[in-house]
C-alpha cells in the first residue's frame, strides 16, 4: 500500500506513460556521462584572496584546458591572458580597456569572445544541455547555448558571427565576456568539498563565507575553528572569548569589527584601564604587522591580555559544571601562587613569565569581575545579534557536517579518536559511550541542539558547551591532541609543558588495516576508498608527505595561511578528482589579485600524485548514479502501473 501510494505521487510528477518513459531514457543516459570534477581545499583560515584564485582556476583545471583545447595555436601570453579573463573578467577588462582602444580593443574583444566559446564548449561536454544551461547566466542563456551548439559548424559560420558581431555593436560585450567567464568556472568544477577551518589566522573568513554562499555546489565538514565560531555565534562565552583572543592574537580585530560590525570599544575601555602601566610583553601580535598598525599595537596587547584571562576563567567555570568533559586538567588559575608568581602543575612549581593578574581573586580565581562581566555581557549580545555572522553560521549548518562520505571519499577535518592497537577509542557523551562514526553522530545531534534547540530544553546548553568540546577536548575528532596548551604557551617558558601530544590516529595511518577499518564503518569500500583530512599542517620541508598508506589517505593542510607557511614550506594543497584519476597539487605561496590580473600569473603549483584509472568513470559509477538507478527503477514500475491499469494516466 506504502508502494502504491508513492508511486500516485510520482505520477503527479509523471502524469503519462510517455513521459515517465522519456524521464527513464534521459536518467539512463545521464549515468553514461563522465564524472563530474571534485575540488578539494583544506585549511583556509582567512585567506581569501588565495582562496578566491584557487577555487577560480580549478586547481589549475582551468589552465590545462586551454593548454588541451589551443595547444601551439595560441602563444604562452595569449594562454595567460585567456586564463586571467577567465579567472577575473570585469578586472582584467579593466585593464584591457586601458591598454587598447577603438578597432584594436574590439578585436581583443572578438577573440576573447570566440576563444571563451571554444573553452566553454569543451568544458560542457561532460553534462546535459539541460545542466549547461542552468549554469548559464538567464540574460544569455539562449545566446550562449547558440553559440556553444553551433561553433565549428561550417553552414552556420555567418549566424555565428553575426552573433559576435552583434553583442560588440549594441556595447554588452563586457557584460556577455563575464557570463561566459563564470560560466567556464561553473561547469570546470561540478563540486567543492571544504575540509574545514574557515576561520581564524588569516582577515577574510566572511569574504570566503560570502564566496562559499553564492557558489554553485559546496559541501563542508566542520574543523575546530569554524565550531569555535558556531559556538560563538550561539552565545556560548567561552567560545566568543576564544575568536576575540585569537583574533587579536593574529592582529585581526578587523575581522570582528569591520567583517561582521561587532563593536570592541567596551573590551578596549576595560583593557586599557586595567593594564595601562602594564606592557603585556607577552601578548604581541603573531604574523605579519603592517606598518600603520604599529601605533594600535599597545592597545592590541593590552586587549589580548584582557580576554585571554576572561578566557581562562570562562573556560574554568565550564569545566567545574561540566566534570564529564574530564578536562579538569586544565584548571590552572587555581595552581598559582599569586605571591611567588609561581604555578603547581602535576607536583612541580614553575615560575610565571608574567605573574600581573589584577582581575584575579586568589580565593576565587575563576570569578568575573563586575567590569569582565559587563564585557562578556556585551560580547555575547554583539555575537548572538551579529546579522552577518548568524547568516553564515546557518549557512555552515545547511551545508556542513562532521563528515562526508561522497563517491568513496570519506572527508572530515581532524581524525577518528583511536586507541594504542588501532581500536575505536570509546568516548562518554552525557553518560553513553560512543566510537567512530557513532561519535560523530551524536556531537554533530548535539551541535544542532546547541543552535537551533530549544532554550527550555537542557540539551541547548549542554549542546553550546560540547561545541567548546569539540573546540579543544583530547577526545574531539576534530581537534585530536591531548590538550590545548593555550596557558602554558602564554606564561611558561618551559618547552615540555608546551607539547601537545597527537592522537594515536596520526602514528597509525600508514597501517592499511587501520585505514580499511575507517573507510569501511564511514560507508566507503576498504580496499577502493579514500580517506581527505586537513587540521595537522604537513611540514613539507622537513620530509612530511601528504600521502599516506600508499595514497590511501590524504592530509590536505600544507599552509594556506600564512601563520603555517614557515613550518609547512609550501602554501597549501588541494585534491582534484575526475573522471581520468585523482590529483594532488602542491601550491607556492600567492602574491596577490591584483598582481596576478595585471601581470597574468597564475599560482606556482606542482603536481605531487597523479593516479589514473583504467577505466574513465561515468556518472554511474558515482553515489549520484545510484539514486539515479533507483529513480529509474522506481519510474519502471510507475510504468508498470500504468501499463496494468493500477493507476490512470492524467491526460
Amino acid at each position: 500500500m506504502n508502494q502504491m501510494k508513492y508511486l500516485r505521487e510520482l505520477s503527479q510528477r509523471y502524469p503519462s506513460i510517455a513521459s515517465a518513459s522519456t524521464e527513464i531514457i534521459n536518467l539512463q543516459a545521464i549515468l553514461n556521462l563522465p564524472k563530474g570534477t571534485e575540488h578539494y581545499v583544506s585549511d583556509l583560515h582567512g585567506e581569501y584572496e588565495k582562496f578566491s584564485h584557487i577555487v577560480r582556476n580549478g586547481s589549475g583545471a582551468i589552465k590545462d584546458k586551454i593548454d588541451d583545447q589551443f595547444g601551439n595555436t595560441l602563444t604562452l601570453s595569449q594562454k595567460k591572458n585567456l586564463a586571467a579573463v577567465i579567472y577575473y573578467p570585469e578586472q582584467k577588462m579593466d585593464l584591457m580597456e586601458e591598454e587598447l582602444e577603438g578597432e584594436e580593443l574590439e578585436e581583443w574583444y572578438r577573440l576573447t569572445m570566440i576563444r571563451l566559446i571554444t573553452i566553454a564548449k569543451l568544458t560542457s561536454t561532460k553534462y546535459t544541455r539541460s545542466k549547461v544551461r542552468k549554469a548559464m547566466e538567464p540574460e544569455f542563456a539562449y545566446i550562449m547555448e547558440e553559440l556553444i551548439t553551433e561553433h565549428g559548424m561550417i553552414d552556420k559560420e555567418q549566424y555565428f558571427n553575426q552573433i559576435i558581431e552583434t553583442i560588440i555593436s549594441i556595447k554588452r560585450v563586457r557584460a556577455f565576456i563575464a557570463a561566459l567567464g563564470h560560466l567556464i568556472q561553473k561547469l570546470t568544477i561540478d563540486q567543492l568539498h571544504v575540509i574545514g577551518d574557515i576561520y581564524d589566522r588569516g582577515p577574510g573568513a566572511h569574504r570566503i563565507m560570502d564566496c562559499l554562499m553564492t557558489y554553485h555546489n559546496v559541501d563542508i565538514q566542520w574543523g575546530n575553528h569554524d565550531i569555535l565560531w558556531m559556538g560563538a555565534a550561539a552565545g556560548n562565552p567561552a567560545s566568543i572569548a576564544n575568536v576575540v583572543r585569537i583574533c587579536a592574537r593574529y592582529n585581526n580585530l578587523d575581522t570582528l569589527e569591520n567583517g561582521y560590525g561587532i563593536n570592541m570599544i567596551p573590551l578596549a575601555r576595560f583593557a586599557y584601564d586595567t593594564y595601562r602601566k602594564d606592557p603585556c610583553v607577552l601578548f604581541t601580535m603573531s604574523g605579519e604587522i603592517q606598518e600603520e598598525d604599529i601605533r594600535e599595537e599597545d592597545l592590541n596587547k593590552k586587549m589580548h591580555k584582557a580576554i585571554a584571562i576572561i578566557q581562562f576563567k570562562l573556560e574554568g567555570q565550564l569545566i567545574q559544571r561540566r566534570p564529564d568533559f574530564d578536562m579538569d586538567g586544565r584548571l590552572l588559575l587555581d595552581k598559582i601562587n599569586y605571591e611567588t608568581g609561581t604555578i603547581n602543575i602535576d607536583g612541580t612549581e614553575y615560575t610565571l613569565l608574567d605573574h600581573n593578574f589584577p582581575t584575579i581573586d586568589p580565593e576565587n580565581p575563576y570569578e568575573l569581575t563586575k567590569e569582565e562581566e559587563y564585557v562578556v555581557e556585551h560580547l555575547v549580545t554583539a555575537f548572538k545579534y551579529c546579522a552577518a555572522l548568524q547568516e553564515h553560521v546557518r549557512f555552515l549548518f545547511a551545508k556542513g557536517s562532521m563528515y562526508l562520505t561522497c563517491n568513496n571519499m570519506v572527508m572530515y577535518h581532524g581524525c577518528v579518536p583511536l586507541n594504542r592497537d588501532g581500536s575505536f577509542r570509546s568516548v562518554s557523551v552525557k553518560g553513553k559511550k560512543y566510537s567512530g562514526k557513532a561519535l560523530y553522530d551524536v556531537l554533530e545531534h548535539y551541535v544542532r541542539l546547541g543552535y537551533f534547540g530549544s532554550k527550555e530544553d537542557e540539551n541547548y546548553k549542554f549542546g553550546q558547551d560540547i561545541m567548546w568540546f569539540i573546540w579543544s577536548n583530547e577526545n574531539s575528532p576534530v581537534y585530536g591532541k591531548d590538550k590545548m596548551a593555550t596557558f602554558e604557551r602564554y606564561f611558561l617558558d618551559e618547552k615540555e609543558l608546551k607539547i601537545e601530544t597527537k592522537d594515536y590516529y596520526y602514528r597509525l595511518i600508514e597501517n592499511e588495516a587501520v585505514l580499511v577499518q575507517i573507510l569501511e564503518e564511514f560507508g566507503a569500500d576498504g580496499n577502493k576508498g579514500h580517506i581527505v583530512n586537513g587540521h595537522m599542517p604537513v611540514a613539507v620541508k622537513n620530509g612530511e608527505s601528504p600521502m599516506r598508506c600508499g595514497g590511501k589517505l590524504f592530509i590536505i593542510d600544507g599552509g594556506f595561511s600564512k601563520a603555517y607557511q614557515e613550518k609547512t614550506g609550501i602554501a597549501g594543497y588541494t585534491l582534484v578528482s575526475n573522471s581520468y584519476g585523482i590529483k594532488l597539487v602542491a601550491h607556492k605561496p600567492f602574491e596577490s589579485r591584483d598582481y596576478a590580473i595585471r601581470h597574468e600569473t597564475d599560482i606556482h603549483s606542482d603536481t605531487v600524485l597523479e593516479k589514473k584509472v583504467i577505466r574513465r568513470k561515468q556518472v554511474g559509477d558515482t553515489d549520484i548514479g545510484k539514486q539515479i538507478r533507483e529513480r529509474i527503477e522506481d519510474l519502471k514500475e510507475l510504468l508498470c502501473a500504468y501499463q496494468d491499469g493500477e493507476i490512470a494516466e492524467h491526460v
